[in-house]
């Protein structure tokens, strides 16, 4: 087994080339106020599709420009897994049409590359890195490298509450021995639960429990930190530069770190401040009653997130993980992912040195499972995350009109036929061609 490092090496994000502004244009057209959207679900604006683009396209664009910048050719890698859960094929993998995509531009194949195709909602590009990690760890790799990639068009029909979080787009990312980014870590902890709270049985759009999901959302991620806590030992607020989250919208992801400082905090110096100003937090034994418990429990945690020293952490460590998402709504596999890359790119502008500090991620897929993980930052990080452009693609993605967002959705729409030109001009990407003669999408590199 090898004992060299191992971890993410580079990644690269592409987003839809197409922007809904929920505020300017969503929310009037929903005769909504713009706060709902803005500070209810802490989002500006998301990513979309045009009609040439879909989740190969995404995946391909993001791979390709990843495998360029790092100077590799298809013979240096050995794996290509995709995690998504807007697939179009109940057989043939998407990994494959995205190796074909890449056959076009090298003159090399990936003839000699495993590939494979990964299913648990928003979980699986993190299912994948571990995947890719545990087949270097293994010596399989005959040393090559692994290529992991998220990508989905996060829809839902017109009119579902869930409408205001869509975005599509693909993170790839390069898992290798002696990686730049970060070093994956062998302590983890996971939630799981056989749950209903989000599926697609059979069908494009999900059904989605929105309450009920959040509930298990929370709930598989608190059980995934004890049981990372289990192997790791105890967290401190102080042990993690930054906690990327699953964030399907920022507000999940709000209550989600509330709960988890409040946890980490317990029995801490932290604890000790706090207790000067809202107390020490309720201890079961302390009560008779159980819901008088949790009562004391929840008048707590409000009271936790007014103060100080709750929201002073929250900003240094949490809201950096958020400024991508906060523009490109969610991505559902590749959503963790972006929360990493954002909260890495917050600090490399900001300058700070993170250097062998800790990310502690926690990754979600509705059905439902959470994975709790730490990843060191290794010394090349902020080159390695510097080369991202992925806030130039953000802001040079065309403005839709809610007319034009429509036609847009309709068009990604598996269930409507409908004739709809492009609103960008595809250049130096792969791009939808069409239909082959087994009923396969078809692909081309413009």
């Amino acid at each position: 087994m090898s004992e060299k490092a191992v971890g993410i090496d580079a990644m690269e994000i592409h987003t839809g080339t197409l922007r809904l502004d929920l505020a300017e244009t969503y929310a009037p057209a929903k005769d909504d106020d713009p706060g709902k959207y803005t500070k209810g679900l802490g989002l500006f604006a998301s990513s979309f599709p045009d009609v040439y683009e879909d989740i190969v396209t995404m995946g391909a664009n993001a791979a390709r420009r990843l495998l360029e910048r790092r100077g590799l050719t298809p013979a240096d890698i050995g794996r290509i897994d995709v995690a998504t859960e807007s697939s179009f094929d109940n057989s043939k993998p998407v990994s494959t049409y995205i190796a074909g995509c890449l056959e076009q531009v090298y003159d090399e194949d990936f003839h000699h590359a495993n590939k494979g195709e990964r299913k648990f909602a928003c979980i699986s590009g993190t299912q994948s890195l571990d995947d890719a990690y545990n087949w270097i760890r293994a010596g399989r790799n005959r040393g090559r490298k692994a290529l992991v990639v998220a990508t989905d068009t996060a829809l839902y029909e017109r009119g579902d509450p869930g409408e205001a979080t869509q975005g599509a787009g693909a993170v790839a990312m390069l898992i290798s021995e002696d990686p730049d980014l970060v070093e994956l870590s062998t302590a983890q902890g996971y939630g799981s639960a056989d749950e209903t709270d989000f599926l697609k049985p059979n069908q494009q759009f999900p059904s989605v429990d929105g309450k009920r999901s959040v509930q298990v959302y929370l709930a598989r991620m608190r059980e995934a930190l004890m049981d990372y806590e289990s192997v790791a030992g105890d967290t401190h607020p102080d042990d993690f530069a930054l906690v990327p989250f699953h964030t399907p919208f920022p507000g999940m992801v709000r209550k989600a770190a509330l709960l988890g400082f409040r946890h980490v905090a317990r029995d801490t110096e932290y604890e000790d401040r706090l207790a000067e100003e809202i107390g020490r937090q309720p201890r079961r034994e302390a009560f008779d009653d159980v819901g008088a418990f949790q009562d004391a429990l929840s008048e707590y945690t409000d009271a936790l997130a007014e103060t100080d020293v709750y929201r002073d952490w929250y900003a240094e460590t949490v809201e950096p993980t958020l400024e991508l998402s906060r523009y490109c709504g969610n991505w559902y596999t590749g959503s963790v992912h972006v929360a990493r890359a954002s909260g890495l790119l917050e600090a490399a502008e900001a300058g700070r040195d993170l250097a062998g500090a800790r990310l502690l991620v926690g990754s979600y897929g509705s059905g439902a499972q959470a994975e709790i993980h730490h990843e060191t930052i290794q010394p090349g990080w902020a080159d390695s995350i510097r080369a991202l452009a992925v806030k130039d693609r953000l802001r040079d993605r065309y403005d839709l009109s809610f007319e034009e967002y429509e036609r847009i959705h309709d068009a990604h729409n598996h269930e409507k036929e409908t004739d709809v030109d492009a609103l960008t001009t595809p250049d130096g990407e792969f791009v939808f061609d069409g239909w082959g003669r087994m009923g396969e999408r078809k692909y081309r590199y413009v």
